[in-house]
């Protein structure tokens, strides 16, 4: 095997590896509900939003979708701050957070273009999901529902249909490679019942006539902090899933789900993944919660390019190179025109610089005319100012 079939048999291995391989993730967060009394529907998604940073996926690919600020609400006890449990030991809030949707902007109409990527040029970076059919994300969603539909705001609703009829639009765009959904509201099944793309992950909170229940109070803030449901999966990722290289997989967390605690019967929908129930079991937490390990991007994002793809674009320059080396060594000098000209050319040169004769004499005669013309000079300036000083 020659350099050139050496080349060739690595770059189609890599290409072999890297398309079954996903290389970023995303998260989209999203509280639907306002009032004070769902305290914790926000604390539920400031809980994720605080894990999944925690374990590497960067704001910049987080959307967070916030439709009331509970922690400048005048009726909370402690300013500034959102808690999901009632010892406070940890401020969701914080300095670190942001917020990329917030109060009325967050709507049906606006969530869908978001999925979609349906919005207008001036849209801002920090407010588009900027994935490519590399992009693994993970979609959570929490409010107020019921069968087949999610309440925004008390002001309107999203389906079951809306969802689905999004994700395919998502899809047929090349928009993700996989997709976890996850929601945790009354009747929460029956919002991923009605999906039909691909490579869908789908876990909810309760099925069809059963409701969502909050896991306990703040007897100071006055209202429920969390959720049951987004409580034990924050459980299972904030004790288990420790470190970015953790080999955990989503079979353990839906393992761990314990209808006794969680007072509800969680669901999960296996049929739209690649591989099946035995597929979607195997994919690491990481493939969803986590940042994409071992894979560096530099520079911006510019038109969904990836590193693979540039890593590909070296290797295509490799193949050329290696191609032009292996033709250069197959044509005989005499078939190298170019070369041929460019050493004649320089044989030429040689010639004429060799036999160039320095003229010695010629050399020192130019020097004295110079150096009488100089002369001249200063005699003509002597006697400009001689005659200046008589007057």
């Amino acid at each position: 095997m020659n350099s050139l079939q050496t080349v060739l048999f690595f770059a189609i291995a890599l290409i072999a590896l890297t398309s079954g391989e996903h290389t970023s993730n995303w998260a989209v967060l999203v509280s639907t509900s306002r009032f004070w009394f769902n305290y914790r529907h926000l604390a539920n998604v400031l809980s994720l939003y605080r894990t999944v940073k925690r374990l590497g996926i960067p704001d910049s690919q987080i959307i967070l979708m916030l439709p009331d600020d509970m922690a400048c609400n005048p009726r909370n006890a402690f300013p500034g701050t959102v808690y999901n449990n009632a010892d406070r030991a940890l401020d969701l809030y914080g300095d670190n957070i942001e917020v990329d949707y917030r109060g009325y902007e967050v709507t049906v109409e606006n969530f869908i273009r978001l999925l979609t990527d349906r919005v207008g040029e001036d849209m801002p970076r920090s407010k588009r999901l900027l994935t490519d059919d590399r992009s693994n994300i993970l979609v959570y969603m929490t409010g107020h529902g019921g069968n087949e539909f999610l309440k925004f705001q008390d002001a309107e609703e999203i389906s079951a249909f809306d969802l689905a009829d999004a994700f395919e639009q998502m899809w047929e765009k090349k928009r993700y490679h996989e997709m976890l959904f996850m929601i945790d509201t009354c009747q929460a099944n029956t919002m991923y019942s009605k999906f039909y793309s691909p490579n869908i992950l789908a876990t909810g909170s309760s099925e069809i006539d059963q409701s969502s229940y909050s896991h306990h109070a703040d007897n100071d803030v006055g209202v429920a902090v969390i959720d049951r449901y987004t409580y034990y999966n924050l459980d299972f990722l904030e004790t288990q899933v420790r470190e970015p290289s953790s080999k955990l997989t989503m079979g353990d967390l839906f393992d761990s789900y314990d209808e006794e605690k969680i007072h509800s019967h969680p669901g999960v929908r296996y049929d739209l993944f690649s591989g099946g129930e035995a597929g979607a079991r195997s994919r690491l937490v990481m493939d969803f919660f986590g940042n994409v390990q071992n894979v560096e991007v530099e520079g911006g994002f510019a038109g969904n390019e990836t590193t693979w793809q540039e890593e590909l674009q070296a290797i295509e320059r490799m193949i050329d190179e290696a191609k032009r080396r292996h033709n250069e060594s197959m044509v005989p000098l005499s078939q190298h025109p170019i070369e041929n000209t460019e050493r004649l050319v320089r044989k030429s040169v040689l010639k004429k610089e060799g036999a160039a004769k320095v003229n010695v004499d010629s050399s020192w005669g130019k020097q004295i005319v110079g150096a009488v013309a100089l002369l001249g000079c200063l005699g003509v300036w002597a006697a400009g100012s001689w005659l200046e000083a008589q007057d």
